[in-house]
């Protein structure tokens, strides 16, 4: 049976390639060009997280990454008319993806015996970071760098997840509430425009 965090991997990295692959349609890639995007856009942020904790990343172990990015390929190109036409479709994979690695970045973090306030930066990279290299290799702007709230949507979900470990809350529990609020945060602050203000250089 699968634990409930492998699942929030796993449908983490179904979402997010979704998300990677639905850009690389708009840009007019070839399938295998929008598969790249959409594989570095799933594993990239869990890519230099394992890095960072000096453990070998988690998609050279287990092939089962790779296929569930060809399945989203295949997602997108049966569903096609759905998919690429709606312009939420991206937003809505991408904030889901968003949540779900978020709390597998943390998870894995605290496994390997690290204080939660390392685990909420790890989150916040394994949640980020793969859409970040998602829009470099498609020649956009980084949505971490711009004024929508993103990776702090990352940072507000680990600090649930830390309160509701000081409550005593049950993991899984946890780890779902955790990554609805992360979900939450970017569906709120891209409805009603919360943005932290831009920084200006001089005029």
């Amino acid at each position: 049976m699968i634990d409930f965090i492998t699942l929030c991997d796993y449908v983490g990295t179904f979402a997010f390639a979704i998300s990677g692959i639905r850009l690389a349609s708009a840009k007019k890639f070839d399938w295998f060009g929008a598969y790249v995007v959409g594989v570095v856009t799933a594993v990239g942020g869990g890519t230099i997280r394992d890095v960072l904790l000096n453990a070998t990343p988690f998609w050279m172990m287990q092939l089962s990454y790779l296929v569930i990015s060809g399945l989203a390929l295949l997602f997108v190109l049966i569903f096609r008319k759905y998919v690429v036409r709606l312009n939420n479709t991206f937003f809505i994979f991408d904030a889901i993806g968003l949540g779900l690695f978020a709390v597998v970045g943390i998870a894995k973090t605290l496994e390997f015996g690290f204080p939660m306030w390392v685990a909420i930066v790890m989150g916040t990279i394994t949640g980020a970071f793969g859409g970040m290299m998602r829009d470099i290799l498609i020649n956009e702007e980084p949505l971490i760098f711009r004024k929508d709230i993103y990776a702090l949507a990352c940072v507000f979900g680990g600090l649930i997840y830390y309160i509701c470990v000081c409550l005593d809350v049950p993991l899984y529990f946890t780890q779902f509430v955790s990554a609805v609020s992360v979900f939450i945060a970017r569906v709120v602050a891209v409805k009603y425009h919360i943005s932290l203000p831009a920084l200006k250089g001089e005029e």
